[in-house]
């Protein structure tokens, strides 16, 4: 009896290009009582693993949080599942902004001691007692009020790229250390303000809003169903969305554009910007944001040291990474200190990669290339890889380098293309562009034109 996701992640993009079936995002959760969480964990997988569900569920003895995609032909099957549940009975499901087939490659069930890292006791208050929900234009009412704080309950790195207009953005890492932080800031105002909170999809404010109540915070708001509900409502109400910039999520897509705003600026150089990216060193991965200049420049590293290392290789990367264990170091975004704008007085900081110095008397002049895109698509029985470009152009004729840790590094000259499923010359940024290859390609791979 499998209980336990056994492809990788490459084998079951395969799978998904191969099954040619629209998938679904969607979020949601649950407060309940689970008397025993791991047999309720393998009951989900049992039940989920033959529909194609993949995603991060986390599950505990208070309930269920739940971020994945599914087949849209199977999503009423899947909500049969979840709704032989008398808590999940009618429970809400976040559909994601903007879709994407690859937001999740494996199915991963696990069985924590909370559903959201909270560091709380809860035996101390009752976690039952929450604040008000609001819906979109109720919380757009309620901003305006003069009385009103609204704080965003999620962490700098997600509120750094988008969030309400005169929202406190406490800058912190994780949830549980936002807690304390906004009860001190706000300690004056318990009775004389009302404490309207937000999220991504309302988890957060759930156990934060009975939590500020405990604390003797008398008027306590939250927005339902966090930033993912109130877009689908101010798309469906013609509401005006207070919202700007983009909603960070934990997926492949490592955000939803909500409006045209860009609040952020590159960690490298200062010019606006909102891509996450992740380091391409394998060693490093560190998610941090990056400009298209930058990008080009330092090869889609964080700094001097992991482009060095990048041009190694792949058993030199090997050996420098084995016993490394990241973890949530990828997610210090800003806060690095491998990264030059976020870590000077100089708002004008130069791109943090420069050229080598020569090791030897007669160097072999280095290949110059410009990252332009990613792999998303692999068609195994055309021998077809698509990919989409973040930024450039790439044309036929084009010499290109696809790189990736599987992959190694593989030169080509592109001598027919479709662009968005029609036959172009040229493609650029925001499309997807396809044509012929002599090997497989994996998500994870870049690519580059050779100048």
């Amino acid at each position: 009896m499998q209980l336990y996701n056994t492809l990788s992640a490459e084998e079951r993009a395969v799978m998904i290009d191969d099954a040619g079936k629209q998938r679904l995002t969607l979020s949601f959760y649950a407060y309940a009582q689970i008397e025993n969480p791991t047999q309720f964990r393998n009951d989900l997988f049992l039940a989920w693993n033959p529909l194609a569900v993949l995603g991060r569920i986390y599950v505990a003895r208070e309930g269920i949080n739940a971020q994945l995609s599914l087949p849209a032909d199977q999503f009423y099957e899947f909500k049969d599942t979840i709704e032989k549940y008398d808590f999940m009975r009618g429970i809400r499901l976040n559909i994601a902004v903007e879709q994407d087939d690859f937001s999740f490659l494996k199915l991963t069930i696990k069985v924590r001691d909370k559903i959201v890292a909270d560091g709380l006791n809860d035996a101390t208050f009752d976690a039952t007692n929450i604040g008000i929900h609001l819906k979109a234009k109720e919380f757009n009412d309620m901003l305006e009020d003069p009385d009103t704080i609204v704080v965003d309950m999620r962490n700098h790195y997600e509120s750094e790229i988008g969030h309400f207009t005169q929202a406190i953005k406490p800058d912190v890492d994780t949830f549980r250390e936002s807690l304390p932080i906004i009860e001190e800031q706000l300690s004056e105002h318990k009775s004389d303000k009302k404490l309207l909170m937000y999220c991504t999809g309302g988890i957060r404010c759930e156990k934060a809003s009975a939590y500020f109540k405990h604390k003797g915070f008398e008027n306590v708001y939250q927005l339902e169903g966090g930033i993912i509900e109130y877009t689908r409502q101010v798309k469906a109400e013609g509401l005006q969305s207070k919202f700007i910039g983009k909603n960070f999520v934990f997926d492949h897509r490592l955000g939803e554009r909500i409006t045209d705003d860009i609040v952020s600026q590159c960690h490298q150089c200062g010019k606006p910007c909102d891509v996450h990216t992740n380091c391409a060193n394998e060693g490093c991965h560190l998610l941090f944001i990056q400009c298209e200049a930058c990008a080009s420049a330092n090869e889609g590293c964080c700094s001097v040291e992991c482009v060095e290392i990048i041009h190694l290789p792949e058993e030199e990367q090997k050996a420098i990474r084995r016993g490394i264990k990241n973890g949530n170091k990828i997610f210090k975004k800003g806060k690095s200190d491998k990264l030059t704008f976020k870590n000077t007085e100089h708002v004008n900081a130069k791109v943090v990669a420069e050229k080598p110095e020569p090791k030897t008397q007669n160097p072999t002049p280095k290949i110059k290339k410009t990252l332009v895109g990613k792999g998303i698509h692999f068609f195994p029985k055309a021998s077809i890889g698509q990919f989409y470009i973040e930024k450039g152009e790439i044309a036929i004729g084009d010499k290109i380098i696809i790189k990736g840790p599987t992959t190694g590094s593989q030169k080509m000259i592109i001598e027919a293309m479709f662009v968005n499923d029609i036959a172009s010359t040229k493609a650029i940024a925001g499309q997807t562009c396809t044509f012929k290859l002599p090997f497989r390609i994996r998500l994870s791979d870049k690519l580059y034109r050779l100048e």
